[in-house]
């Protein structure tokens, strides 16, 4: 027992260490005040920590894809997103009487399209999330059913209005194993089928504009334990909300259990301002949804080479097989391509391919200049979406072309500006004043200095103003020599090449 317990302390001296230290720099005089509630909190983590490892969760989705159709699922109203309240509605959609259907949803309970199949999704996993893994989540079953109404409670009035824009517009429900185990697992299996969908065409999967909804059933239990209680979180139309919805869920019920409570079987809701979710409506009662057979609408009949069906309406067959030879690369094959044929890190990959846009931006880019591709890479992800970030912007919203960022690129690889000028160009350009990569390094002087007798003036100068550095480096600390670098590059705004100013540094001390 005697090494666990030093090995704590250990731990707990070294976090002390830590916190004392950030404190200070944080603090000033309260550094002991502060370095206490940091030390606090460190602890909290720690056992927060352990105790959830005790614990685990199971993750299951039920996710819903509106199809890409221009009318309803059976009746020909249009499908427009954000148009006037009930202005997309028939006498079939209101289910008006005297209308067949009368007033039920219509769903594939019995015979869905597609049964027992599975999705692969991956993770970026590690320190710098440089690792990727690969996991499979099974699916259930996938099936067409029509959306319903909308309800806009106006608490002001106290009154509930109904908005059947949405209702009859078709769906495609995807329904997932509980085969996952936390929030960041859940938003990457979602991902990725926003992306096959969007590939396929099958679905817009626009989450915003809640083209695709997911309903998240958790549940936790000791491990080699049955499954415990399982809380349905409703209609989350973001994977990052999913992420947070699936994880604060996880630890209420462990935390719920820890304290000697009981998790019900209930519907939840997520509340995105607070990260927490809220209790809707139990479920401890038994759904009575009432099925019965539509006899109005005939079967579909999927069939692949081994299955050729006898007879049937061409308009009711479909043949697989055929379809599945004009599907277009998945996303799991476009990420492997582009690793392939350009060398690029495995999670740089995903963000290309996950931010709508990014990857023709990215290869529109590489065509007109001869950098490497993965400093292409590089100035897209980090300073581009950086920017776009910063401003709230998709790539299709840059104000930045990919001509104008390859003409920018292209100054510097053939180094007539620096990197850091280049970083000061790319920052004029944002400001959408209409001015090219050249224009700005003109107007700016922006260029490198090419003179070498005018370097060495400069290289004098910085020497002359900073003799206790010129001391060091002559006794032998040539770490200091990046400081010295750094002055010129201060001096010359970023104009001078670094590997030429070391030389001449080099040749002005020997």
């Amino acid at each position: 027992m005697a090494a666990p317990v030093l090995r704590r302390c250990r731990d707990w001296l070294r976090i002390r260490k830590l916190c004392l230290r950030k404190a200070a720099e944080l603090h000033g005089r309260q550094a002991p005040v502060a370095a206490s509630a940091l030390c606090r909190e460190a602890r909290e983590a720690a056992t927060r920590k352990s105790r959830d490892a005790s614990w685990a969760a199971v993750v299951g989705l039920e996710i819903h894809a509106q199809i890409c159709s221009n009318s309803k699922l059976f009746s020909r109203s249009q499908v427009q997103f954000a148009a006037p309240p009930n202005s997309l509605v028939s006498f079939f959609d209101a289910s008006l009487p005297g209308t067949l259907p009368t007033g039920y949803q219509i769903t594939q309970q019995r015979l869905p399209i597609a049964v027992n199949g599975t999705l692969s999704y991956s993770l970026c996993v590690g320190k710098n999330q440089n690792e990727v893994i690969t996991k499979t989540v099974r699916i259930k079953q996938i099936q067409l059913e029509q959306d319903s109404g909308k309800s806009l409670h106006d608490d002001l009035r106290s009154q509930t209005l109904i908005d059947l824009n949405r209702a009859g517009v078709g769906l495609m429900e995807v329904v997932m194993e509980p085969d996952m185990c936390s929030g960041e697992e859940a938003a990457a299996a979602v991902r990725e089928l926003q992306l096959i969908l969007q590939t396929l065409g099958s679905s817009q999967a626009n989450m915003a504009e809640g083209q695709l909804r997911v309903d998240a059933n958790v549940s936790v239990h000791r491990p080699g334990q049955p499954y415990g209680v399982r809380t349905e979180v409703k209609n989350i139309n973001s994977a990052r909300f999913l992420a947070k919805a699936i994880d604060y869920e996880i630890r209420r019920q462990i935390e719920e259990l820890e304290n000697g409570g009981t998790v019900l079987n209930e519907t939840r809701t997520f509340d995105f301002k607070h990260g927490c979710t809220i209790a809707m409506r139990d479920k401890e009662g038994k759904q009575d949804y009432r099925f019965m057979p539509e006899p109005n609408l005939p079967p579909l009949i999927l069939h692949d080479a081994k299955s050729l069906p006898a007879h049937g309406n061409s308009q009711q067959v479909v043949d697989i097989d055929r379809l599945r030879e004009t599907l277009p690369d998945l996303p799991s094959a476009k990420r492997a391509k582009l690793v392939e044929r350009y060398g690029i890190q495995p999670q740089h990959s995903f963000t290309l391919l996950n931010e709508d846009g990014l990857m023709e931006f990215f290869e529109t880019v590489l065509k007109a200049t001869e950098m490497n591709p993965r400093k292409v890479v590089g100035w897209i992800l980090t300073d581009m979406l950086g920017y776009l970030k910063k401003h709230n912007l998709t790539i299709k919203e840059s104000p930045i072309s990919p001509s104008l960022l390859a003409e920018l690129l292209n100054l510097l690889g053939s180094g007539r500006i620096s990197s850091p000028a280049a970083k000061q160009v790319l920052e004029e350009m944002w400001k959408g004043e209409g001015k090219t990569p050249t224009l700005i390094v003109k107007e700016k002087e922006l260029e490198l200095i090419r003179d070498r007798n005018e370097l060495e003036h400069i290289c004098q100068a910085v020497m002359g103003d900073h003799q206790n550095e010129v001391a060091e480096i002559k006794k032998g600390n040539q770490k200091v020599m990046n400081k010295l670098i750094g002055q010129v590059q201060k001096k010359t705004r970023g104009r001078a090449d670094p590997a030429l100013v070391k030389e001449i540094l080099e040749k002005l001390l020997s």
